[in-house]
């Protein structure tokens, strides 16, 4: 495997993805609510799907695919698999408010080493590959160095696991009070690669499902920067966990839960 030669091939399949989606006719995208609130998924999510699995596994015959539209997940654990989500900012993409990416990592034995995001809207392509440094639109990134009281903290609020509501709002609270400010964009897979940019220096959400942040991930540590469970345990590939990215500047005493404890509720 070229990794190289394969990272362009999968960044040839999510462009077409991103074509798919800025020509979208939404009167006709076929919206369908899924379980959990605020869970949808068009009918554009499934025709990219379709599209990625089609020609990913042609590339890596053998690998298996899993992604998110679908009922049935491959098991990951050995070999190759490719891990898609076709839109990433469902929501977003319903109402037109153009922060929504197509995201592909491929998977080798359930440790990512590729990564390939994009965002149609701002045609932002990136990529890493293991050992290979990140970059966007070929020109390398590094995440930034600054410390939290110099942060600005982007986070998810697991919408469909309404009992995490709370307590998302009361970090980013914290967070709030101890950085500049925050943001909540709608996708993760661009709110890491935000991180990778030295955009933002934070990106936590307290449940998120592997095709969200499996390729994002992979961008932030070759950019130079971490991404861990919220508790600092690395991330889990085959079942839905917490994610906590981080610049340079950020130390592991202002996790989540560390910085909880500024408002004396932890």
């Amino acid at each position: 495997m070229d990794p190289e030669r394969l990272t362009r091939k999968i960044e040839d399949a999510v462009r077409h993805c991103g074509a798919l989606m800025r020509g979208a006719d939404r009167e006709r995208a076929f919206v369908e609510q899924k379980e959990g609130h605020g869970n949808f998924v068009t009918f554009y999510d499934r025709q990219n799907q379709e599209y990625l699995k089609e020609t990913l596994t042609g590339l890596l015959p053998g690998a298996v695919f899993v992604g998110e539209e679908e009922d049935v997940h491959g098991d990951i654990l050995k070999g190759f698999s490719f891990v898609a989500d076709p839109i990433d900012g469902t929501m977003n993409f319903i109402r037109d408010y153009r922060e929504s990416a197509v995201s592909v990592a491929l998977l080798q034995d359930a440790v990512p080493v590729i990564g390939v995001v994009y965002n149609p809207y701002l045609d932002e392509m990136f990529t890493a590959a293991a050992g290979m440094g990140a970059r966007m639109n070929g020109k390398r990134i590094r995440v930034s160095g600054r410390p939290l009281r110099e942060s600005v903290v982007l986070f998810g609020t697991s919408p469909y696991y309404e009992a995490l509501t709370a307590l998302s709002f009361r970090v980013a609270e914290a967070y709030c009070r101890n950085g500049l400010d925050i943001r909540r964009s709608g996708s993760a897979a661009l709110d890491l690669c935000d991180i990778a940019m030295g955009r933002a220096e934070i990106f936590f959400e307290m449940r998120l499902s592997p095709w969200d942040y499996a390729a994002g991930s992979l961008i932030v540590r070759e950019a130079g920067g971490q991404v861990t469970q919220a508790d600092l345990s690395p991330l889990c590939f085959t079942a839905p966990c917490s994610v906590f990215a981080r610049g340079s500047g950020i130390r592991d005493g202002e996790r989540p839960a560390e910085i909880l404890k500024t408002l004396g509720n932890a």
